[in-house]
C-alpha cells in the first residue's frame, strides 16, 4: 500500500508541473487540463516520494503527474496496475530518455525521469487528491 503525496499537472510539456488540490483522471486521457493528456501510452507520470526527497536535498524542485510514497515503483513490471479510488492505472513505461533536458535537467545536470519515473495510461477514471491510498493490484482485481 502507498499513499499520494501529490498530484499535479503542467500546462505545457517541458515546464515544472504545479501541484492540484484533486486531479480529474480520465479514462483513455490522462488527467483533465494536464498537457501530457492524451491518446497515447505516457497518459500520467509517477515518481516515487522518496527519489524526489533525495533530489530536493541537492536543489531541486520536483513534481510528475503523481508522487507515491512507499511503493517502489521503478520495480514494477510493465502491464502492472495500480488502483486509487476508481482509478485504474496500468503501467506502460519504466523510465524515458531525457531528449529536450528539462527544466530539472538544466538546473541539476541530470533528469530524474530515466531512472525513476514510471508511465501509465488511465483504464478507469476518477478523481485523485493527496492523502488518498493507492495499490498494486492483484491478479484478481485487476
Amino acid at each position: 500500500m502507498g499513499q499520494v503525496m501529490a498530484v499535479c499537472i503542467s500546462e505545457k510539456k517541458g515546464t515544472q508541473k504545479k501541484g492540484i488540490s484533486e486531479g480529474h483522471f480520465i479514462e483513455e486521457f490522462g488527467i483533465e487540463n494536464d498537457a501530457h493528456a492524451g491518446k497515447w501510452h505516457r497518459q500520467v507520470s509517477l515518481l516515487s516520494y522518496e527519489t524526489i526527497e533525495a533530489f530536493k536535498e541537492r536543489g531541486a524542485e520536483i513534481g510528475e503527474n503523481v508522487i507515491v510514497k512507499g511503493i517502489d515503483l521503478v520495480r514494477l513490471p510493465v502491464g502492472t496496475r495500480l488502483s486509487c479510488g476508481d482509478i485504474l492505472l496500468e503501467v506502460t513505461q519504466i523510465g524515458k530518455e531525457c531528449h529536450s533536458h528539462c527544466e530539472i535537467f538544466k538546473k541539476m545536470g541530470e533528469c530524474i525521469m530515466p531512472a525513476n519515473g514510471i508511465f501509465t495510461r488511465v483504464l478507469h477514471g476518477g478523481v485523485m487528491k493527496e492523502g488518498d491510498e493507492i495499490n498494486v493490484c492483484t491478479e484478481q482485481e485487476s
